[in-house]
Parts: C-alpha cells; sequence; structure tokens
C-alpha cells in the first residue's frame, strides 16, 4: 500500500474545511433570501389587506343606497309614498343620513 505523504494529508483536510464552510455560507445566504422573501411577501399582504378593507367600506357604505334606489327606480304603480308631498326629500334624507351614519361609525372605529 502506498504511504500517503503528510503534506497531501493537510491540503485534503484544508479543502474538504473550505468545501464545508462553503456550503455552510452558502445556507447562511438562502436562510437569509427566504427571510427577505417572507418579509416582502408579508408586506405585500398587509398592503392587499388595507386595500380590500377600504373597499369593503365602501361597499357597506353604498350598498343600502343601491337597495333603496333599486326600489323606488321600479316604476311601481302602487307605491303609496310615491304620490307623497315630502316622499322624495324624506328619501333623500334617509339616503344622506345612512351614509353619514356609516361613514362616522368607520371613523369612529378607525377604520378610514
Amino acid at each position: 500500500m502506498v504511504a500517503i505523504p503528510p503534506t497531501v494529508k493537510t491540503v485534503g483536510f484544508l479543502a474538504m474545511f473550505l468545501v464545508i464552510q462553503t456550503i455552510e455560507t452558502l445556507d447562511t445566504y438562502r436562510e437569509m433570501l427566504t427571510s427577505m422573501l417572507d418579509l416582502y411577501l408579508s408586506s405585500i399582504n398587509n398592503r392587499m389587506n388595507e386595500v380590500m378593507k377600504v373597499l369593503t367600506i365602501v361597499a357597506t357604505i353604498f350598498i343600502p343606497l343601491t337597495f333603496i334606489a333599486g326600489i323606488y327606480g321600479m316604476n311601481f304603480e302602487y307605491m303609496p309614498e310615491l304620490y307623497w308631498k315630502w316622499s322624495y326629500p324624506i328619501l333623500w334624507m334617509i339616503m344622506v343620513s345612512a351614509s353619514l351614519f356609516m361613514f362616522a361609525y368607520f371613523k369612529k372605529k378607525k377604520w378610514l
């Protein structure tokens, strides 16, 4: 059997040490990149949640108004309030007060 000189053994151990150190450094960089990607995706998700919250609030304010306008836009012949003198201003007051109430509620909850 051929004997391995001590210098070759030392160089081999050094090369193995450098390979292990390089692998550990690459693992560290991979973990850092994974953490940065998670942070980026989290910030994107938070922004999307804020946008969805605003869209939900806008829909919450306008859906009742659309419902009321849809009922009175059907041109029923037998709706007694259509012939009342103050029905149109009262309907406007109801719609505006409902919108203002919901807007004030959302402001109080600090959602707007």
